[in-house]
C-alpha cells in the first residue's frame, strides 16, 4: 500500500510540472515550465489548498534518487578533460565564489526570518 501511495504522490508532483509546462507553452513565458510548476506547488502549499502530507513521501523518494541525475554531468566532464585543463582554475574560482555568495545570502535570509519570527512571538506575548 505504501508503494502505491508513493507512486500517486509522484504523479501529483508530475501533474504540477505538467501544468507549469502548459502555462509556459501557452503564455510563452521566459520562466521554464518546471519552475512554474514548482512555484504553483509552493503557492498551493502556502495557501493551504494542498497538504504537505499529500506529496511528502513521493518527494522524499525522488530526492533519494537525486544524485543519479548528476552522473551524466560527471561523465560529460570526464569526456572533455581539456576543458578542465585550460579553464579549470577559472571554473573552480567561479564555483567557489558562487557557493560563498549563496551561503552568505542564505545565512542572512535565515537570520532575517528568525528575527521577524521572534519579533512576532514577543508581540503575541505582550
Amino acid at each position: 500500500m505504501k508503494w502505491i501511495q508513493i507512486i500517486v504522490q509522484i504523479f501529483i508532483l508530475y501533474g504540477f510540472s505538467f501544468i507549469g509546462e502548459m502555462i509556459h507553452r501557452t503564455l510563452h513565458l521566459l520562466i521554464p515550465g518546471n519552475v512554474l510548476g514548482l512555484l504553483l506547488l509552493l503557492l498551493c502549499l502556502s495557501l493551504k489548498l494542498f497538504k504537505l502530507d499529500w506529496i511528502e513521501q513521493g518527494a522524499g523518494f525522488l530526492i533519494a534518487f537525486l544524485p543519479l541525475l548528476f552522473v551524466p554531468a560527471m561523465i560529460g566532464i570526464m569526456n572533455y578533460p581539456s576543458l578542465l585543463s585550460k579553464q579549470g582554475v577559472l571554473l573552480f574560482f567561479i564555483v567557489f565564489i558562487s557557493t560563498i555568495m549563496t551561503v552568505v545570502a542564505a545565512g542572512h535570509a535565515s537570520q532575517l526570518l528568525e528575527k521577524s519570527r521572534q519579533k512576532r512571538k514577543d508581540e503575541q506575548k505582550a
